[in-house]
Parts: C-alpha cells; structure tokens; sequence
C-alpha cells in the first residue's frame, strides 16, 4: 500500500512523535511505501506549556519524513489537502488527542480523500479533552466526521466516539514504545542519575498535569510518613516537565514535611534517559483523576515496572488489578494503601512475573493489523 502517516515526528519530542514514527516503520517493514508529513509548526508559542516542543537529535535514519503542516494557518491545510489528494496514498493514517488539531486536520482529510481514494484512518488518543473549551464539541464534529475509520484503545474513548459518528472503529490497546532501549543494572541507573542505590523508589512519571493527580500521590506520600507506614529507605521520584504552575506543588511537598522524600527532576525527560527511572524504580504510579489510557503504562511494562493506576478510564483494562499492579480510587487515602502494599511480602516480585506474560497483548504488529482491518472495511 500507499500510506502516508500526518502527525507529530521528529524534530517533534514525546510520545506521540515515537508512535507515529514506529507505526511507520512497522508498515514500511511489511513492504509499504510509507511517508512521514509533520509539522512545521505544531502549537503557537503561547499555547504550548512546556519549555521546547522540538528534539535537536538527528532525524532517524530510516524514515521520509517532511516538515509541511503548519495547524494555524489555513492557506497551508488547503495546499497540503490538495496536494494529499494529487498524490493518492490509499490511505493517510492521522494521530487525534486534542481538538486543537481538528480544523487543520479535519480540513486535509476532507480534500485529500476527496479524490474519491485516498481513505483516512485515525487512531484515537481521546475524544473529549482533559480540560474542556466551548469549542471541542464543533471542533470534534468537523474533525471526526472527515474519518473513515478508527481505532481506539480505551473503551471510555469508544463511547465518546460513537456520539460523533458510526464509522467503523477497531479495539487494539496501546503497544508498548520501543524506542527507550533495553532495561539496565539498577545500580548503573541509579548512577546515571544521582541517586542513592541504598534507596527504594517510587515513581511518578510524565508531564505534569493537575488531573493528573500528582497532588493527591503527595498527600498520600505524607500520609504513609506521618502513620509510619514506610520505611525510612523510601523515596518518591517525580519525573516530568511541569504543564501546570509548579509553586502549589512545591509548596505542598513543603508543607507535608516530605521534601526530604521527594526527588523532583522537573523537566522533559528524553528519550535517552527514560530507561535510568525506569530501571532505578520498584515502581509507577498514576494517580489520575480522569484517564482515557496512558503511554505511561505501556513504557512500565517495556520495562516489567509493576503499576499503581486509579480506577479512571481505560487505566484498569491496561494494568489488571493483582497482576500487573494495583487499581485503587482515585484519593489520597486510597494511593497511601496501595503503596504500602507494594512493600508487603513478595508483592513486587509476584507482579514482575506477571508482568511477562501481560506484556505479550501490547504489539506494534497487532496495532497495524487493526488498522489494516479498518482499511478494508472502508476502502
């Protein structure tokens, strides 16, 4: 096939640039003429939280991949609409998380497949965003419309999608990333970051987000010191760029007396780093508040991490409770419980097994299966 993947890629950082560019390579390997078109603008300045949206690594090797798509300016979704449409791939395959993408992306899809070809295809991070606008619902409408197909990989993200249109729509959960490298020694990570390899850590990982919960994990961390119910061995790793005002955070960690407990790495972890907290932690927790999935979860079991997850979205379907970690509620008193029992027996190492075999439904393959499946329901 002629497939062209439009989405977040190199120079872009994170994790969607790393699953547009593996579902490339994953198609490419199977004999397709693959194209990569991102952005050459993603978010205006002022909108983008973080400090840097971009990567100054070179581009991989063995990709196309070609700086076109500018998402505020519509003289340019009409030239690479129209362009998409001469070009005739059998089908573009697009990213959707949020429905700030949604008129530029909306606007390609409906001139490209208006060749009467060319189908779009789209896997689905979420419908309605984290933090809702007047304008998601219109948005959404002009976006999910110009689909022909999706897959999802939560059910949460399912219903809400069924709300907007009955295109054909496939479950694959979200494969594991491939592009942090290989476990490492826990010592040689501890030393790659400064840390005390006599200390046992727990971590929170990923951009910092309020629904994200990261203020109830404080208030539970304190919660555990104040009862005794961890040993004084016991350290909480906070890992990821600050999305929201850092100072209620930092106050927080002051006020509860665990500033002491808490490692703060405030800041976008590349890619190159991820596997050090990773391998240094006994394990990750994700207090969320509301949840589609996370790609937190799959990078945990990349590296047979076990998981505490809130009982929110699509979390429990990923991290089964008692195998592979721990669903608990979403409140403080709740994430105090469920880490203390990480440290109860052979808890940890029980989940580690468990791990092994879990891990085995999360593939590149099985994602690009679906989509293919959808292709030839639509085409």
């Amino acid at each position: 096939m002629k497939i062209t993947v439009l989405g977040p890629a190199h120079p872009y950082r994170g994790g969607l640039a790393s699953i547009m560019e593996t579902m490339a390579r994953t198609f490419a390997g199977r004999g397709d003429s693959v194209d990569v078109v991102t952005f050459t603008r993603q978010y205006p300045e002022f909108l983008f939280p973080g400090k840097s949206q971009t990567v100054d690594t070179p581009p991989p090797a063995d990709l196309h991949i070609e700086r076109a798509v500018d998402t505020v300016n519509p003289l340019n979704w009409l030239s690479v609409g129209r362009r998409l449409r001469r070009e005739r791939p059998d089908f573009i395959l697009m990213k959707y998380w949020t429905p700030f993408m949604a008129p530029c992306f909306g606007t390609i899809a409906r001139l490209a497949r208006g060749n009467g070809h060319t189908k779009v295809l789209c896997q689905i991070d979420n419908v309605e965003p984290h933090e809702h606008h007047i304008v998601d619902r219109p948005f959404n409408r002009w976006y999910l419309g110009a689909v022909d197909g999706f897959v999802y990989m939560s059910e949460q993200v399912h219903g809400e999608l069924k709300a907007y249109t009955d295109a054909p729509a496939l479950f694959s959960p979200h494969p594991m990333f491939e592009n942090f490298g290989d476990k490492v020694d826990r010592e040689e990570a501890c030393a790659a970051l400064g840390l005390d390899p006599k200390c046992r850590y727990v971590m929170f990982f990923g951009l910092i987000r309020d629904y994200k919960g990261l203020d109830m994990l404080l208030d539970a961390w304190a919660a555990l010191r104040r009862e005794g119910r961890l040993s004084a061995d016991c350290r909480l790793i906070v890992a990821g760029e600050f999305y929201t005002p850092k100072e209620p955070y930092v106050e927080r960690i002051e006020r509860s007396g665990i500033a002491g407990d808490v490692v703060l790495c405030d800041r976008f972890i590349p890619d190159g780093e991820v596997r050090y907290f990773f391998s240094a932690a006994d394990a990750v927790v994700l207090p969320y508040r509301t949840a589609t999935q996370s790609g937190v979860t799959q990078i945990a079991y990349k590296f047979d991490l076990p998981m505490i997850v809130t009982d929110v979205g699509g979390l429990p379907e990923i991290v089964p409770d008692g195998r592979a970690g721990i669903v608990c509620r979403p409140d403080a008193e709740s994430l105090a419980d469920a880490v203390a029992r990480l440290y109860e027996g052979d808890t940890l190492d029980v989940f580690r097994r468990n791990i092994l075999v879990e891990k085995r439904r999360f593939s590149w393959d099985e994602m690009c299966d679906r989509l293919t499946e959808v292709y030839e329901m639509v085409r």
